[in-house]
């Protein structure tokens, strides 16, 4: 089952804006909080349905069917392992239209036991995503009606991977120590290209994964905000914003971090691409309703009343909605997840005869990545890079 790229467009959407409001260092996943609002607009009425219909950019009535296409076209992409998960007091009684239209897997019990009930969720969140996220990211009290939670889990191998050096930078808050830095060189140029988008240039480079999983990583022009950097990546993707390539690129330092010269060499050579980066590990944790008009809850966060009347008689309203993130970006491959829940409660000197082209890329600043399935370019992990991995201790016998 594919998706369509109304909804690829919309998951997408939402990333950006979420970016547009990120602040420092950060990794986050609106592919995993859309489809949940997606089943929430489904059961929601009045002044929530609207709230939450605007934040999806579809109608509340297509909803759920997107989310269900959704799911199960990430469900067999290589490499993503991806799970909904409900959980309802026994006394709840959901609609069966509503309920029908979850993973028939999905539907679990909660005891009433916050500490119980959260040893649980804990142990399907280490499942789900192979233990690279520990914990539920979902406040219980003996009020806690239902849980729904995504989670999702991706892994793959560069294509070519990265040598481990230490990171050449002048960027002072990272050259005060050792970084991590991350080097490696191709003759298929074509990886990177200069946008030109209305907050400034901005050099994306694409990582190629072994299952059809790449990222590409952001770099703009100094004084960019992570909103306008990963928007443009976004904006790339999607068509809106045309990238010069590589073997198109003039000579001089024609983008962020990005140089195209002439150097000679002892013997014929083609043309090259060295770029150097960051390894990063990072994990972050976010309160959904710091963001409620972003998410579309500002109304449904109202416990004053219910707002989901196609999910229960029962009235309804948004406890809790919490993601915990986390992304690695190493030498070998890149390896990213996230659980969202929703708690709802009342470089000799040879002779050198030859001249070839050399493109050098520098993300040796902070900078951006988007971590996307190749065919469909749904994103699937978002972050800006600003404290890359420190250079470990090596005795002096070890080679990098």
């Amino acid at each position: 089952m594919g998706i369509s790229t109304a909804t690829v467009r919309a998951v997408n959407g939402l990333t950006a804006r979420w970016a547009g409001v990120s602040e420092g260092g950060t990794a986050f996943s609106g592919a995993g909080v859309w489809p949940l609002l997606a089943y929430l607009a489904d059961g929601a009425g009045g002044v929530a349905r609207t709230e939450l219909a605007e934040t999806l950019g579809l109608p509340a009535g297509q909803a759920a069917q997107s989310a269900r296409e959704l799911l199960a076209a990430m469900g067999t992409m290589r490499g993503l392992d991806t799970a909904l998960g409900l959980w309802t007091q026994r006394t709840l009684e959901l609609r069966k239209e509503w309920e029908t239209g979850l993973p028939v897997d999905a539907h679990g019990v909660l005891t009433g036991d916050p500490v119980a009930d959260h040893r649980a969720l804990d142990a399907w969140t280490v499942k789900r995503t192979g233990g690279l996220i520990d914990r539920m990211p979902v406040m219980l009290t003996e009020g806690t009606q239902m849980v729904l939670a995504s989670a999702l889990a991706l892994r793959t191998q560069w294509l070519s991977p990265f040598h481990e050096v230490e990171l050449d930078t002048a960027y002072q808050p990272w050259a005060i120590t050792a970084r991590m830095g991350l080097r490696r060189s191709s003759t298929v140029l074509d990886r990177v290209g200069v946008a030109d988008t209305p907050g400034g240039h901005v050099t994306e480079l694409k990582v190629l994964g072994n299952n059809a999983l790449d990222v590409h990583l952001l770099l703009g022009e100094e004084g960019m905000t992570p909103g306008q950097v990963l928007g443009a990546g976004v904006d790339i993707l999607a068509g809106r914003r045309a990238v010069v390539p590589g073997p198109q690129l003039p000579y001089g330092n024609v983008g962020p971090g990005l140089q195209v010269e002439k150097v000679r060499s002892p013997r014929p050579q083609p043309p090259s691409l060295e770029v150097t980066t960051a390894a990063y590990t990072m994990n972050a944790s976010h309160d959904l309703l710091k963001l409620d008009s972003l998410f579309g809850l500002t109304t449904a966060r109202d416990t004053s009343r219910g707002h989901f009347p196609g999910i229960s008689d029962f009235p309804l309203a948004i406890g809790s909605a919490k993601q915990n993130a986390m992304a690695r970006f190493g030498a070998l491959g890149f390896e990213a997840a996230a659980v969202t829940a929703f708690a709802l409660s009342a470089g000799g000197v040879p002779e050198l005869r030859y001249v070839t082209t050399r493109i050098s890329a520098a993300f040796d600043r902070p900078f951006g990545f988007l971590a996307l399935h190749r065919h469909t370019r749904l994103v699937l992990m978002a972050g800006w890079v600003t404290d890359p991995l420190p250079l470990p201790e090596y005795d002096e016998d070890d080679e990098w």
